[in-house]
């Protein structure tokens, strides 16, 4: 998972012309923890897909602006829309999280 760290190089990556993954997280986070040791099999699933993470607290205007409201939230978006959002209360599971990208056709 590529790490982002502005809003500027966030602006770019969601512009792609195919699907892209954004993981919206925080360090202090108990469930982003626990989410890290499970994403990693899904990346390998979905190695098709380009995947990124931004911390939350680094870019709350962001966060605002596409209404995540927990973490983690997985958001999917391709040419600068946000086509999908997996929010913090159903990314528990590795499961939860591919039921997802199975729905977006991922």
């Amino acid at each position: 998972m590529k790490a982002l760290e502005t809003t500027e190089q966030f602006n770019e990556v969601i512009q792609s012309e195919t699907p892209i993954i954004v993981k919206f997280y925080g360090t202090w986070c108990p469930d982003c923890q626990r989410m890290n040791m499970f994403i990693g099999d899904i990346l390998d699933e979905y190695d098709h897909v380009t995947w990124y993470e931004i911390n939350r607290d680094d870019v709350p205007e962001l966060a605002q602006k596409y209404e995540v409201m927990g973490i983690p939230s997985l958001l999917v978006f391709q040419k600068g829309e946000k086509l999908a959002h997996l929010h913090s209360a159903y990314a528990k599971t590795p499961d939860e999280v591919r039921d997802f990208l199975v729905e977006q056709n991922l």
